[in-house]
């Protein structure tokens, strides 16, 4: 089992910037993502990248999110930018040891997450 620990969240006002950081002890897995979960709705994918770096990401923070990783610091960050209130979530990371899927069902290794609240 892999241990994730979120951190970075926080209340902003629109158009605002955020930083998560996800660590973990184990880095020996593929593919490691950043989803939400906003209340009443269910959990979505909003950015993944795999061991080769390769990137997908939400369709509505596309230049606006950006995921990475400091492999020595066995950390996965989220740099969210230009925040609108409908970015207002539970942050999770989430980690698997095969491909990267969208599908949060794919994932076994959650963190506890971390709240992002953005006001208008």
């Amino acid at each position: 089992q892999v241990h994730l620990v979120e951190s970075g969240g926080g209340s902003v006002q629109a158009g605002g910037s955020l930083r998560l950081s996800c660590e973990t002890i184990t880095y020996s897995i593929n593919c490691m993502g950043w989803f939400r979960q906003a209340p009443g709705k269910e959990r979505e994918g909003v950015a993944t990248m795999d061991s080769t770096a390769l990137t997908s990401y939400l369709d509505s923070v596309k230049g606006r999110f950006t995921i990475s990783k400091d492999n020595a610091k066995k950390t996965l960050y989220l740099q969210m930018n230009s925040l609108t209130p409908e970015d207002t979530a539970m942050y999770y990371c989430a980690a698997r040891g095969g491909s990267c899927f969208w599908n949060a069902d794919y994932f076994p290794d959650w963190g506890h997450g971390t709240q992002v609240t953005v006001s208008s």
